[in-house]
């Protein structure tokens, strides 16, 4: 057997198919940083940082673990994004390629693509984050051209 390989039971493959049938997609946001980091980067101490964590996670706001924190559908709301999404299609300077996806890797979107055809990255950005979204990627030394594309309705 591989170790890779999960071995369930008749009923706990039934228990995931159900429940797989039964969700709803979501889009999780995480941060995937330590909370030294987090407090570093704000400038606050990590009992800080700790205590306001405490507390958006008893409202609801967010769910941590070790090594990460996710933030809810309530987080949206209050930010007042919509989930609309927004897509970017990039063309990169081949030499450029692999410096340029790990700079793309780096900003705030809810999938980076690399993909074959005319283009060579798409992402999924918030709506609302498009034109942050721009100027960032307007920094990105390597990327040719860009082109953006807003979802107005969701056919399925």
């Amino acid at each position: 057997m591989s170790k890779n390989r999960l071995v369930l039971t008749e009923k706990q493959r039934e228990l995931l198919e159900y429940l797989y049938r039964s969700s709803t997609p979501s889009m999780v946001f995480s941060v995937k940083k330590t909370q030294s980091q987090i407090a570093k980067e704000l400038g606050i101490t990590r009992q800080a940082l700790s205590m306001h964590l405490r507390r958006m996670k008893e409202l609801g706001l967010l769910r941590t673990g070790r090594g990460f924190i996710d933030l809810t559908d309530k987080v949206s709301e209050i930010l007042g994004l919509t989930g609309r999404e927004a897509f970017v299609f990039l063309k990169v300077h081949p030499p450029k390629r692999d410096e340029t996806y790990k700079q793309l890797k780096q900003l705030p979107a809810f999938h980076i693509y690399r993909v074959t055809g005319e283009i060579d990255v798409i992402a999924v950005v918030p709506q609302e984050q498009l034109e942050a979204f721009l100027n960032n990627v307007s920094k990105v030394e390597g990327v040719v051209s860009t082109s953006s594309h807003v979802v107005i309705e969701a056919l399925k």
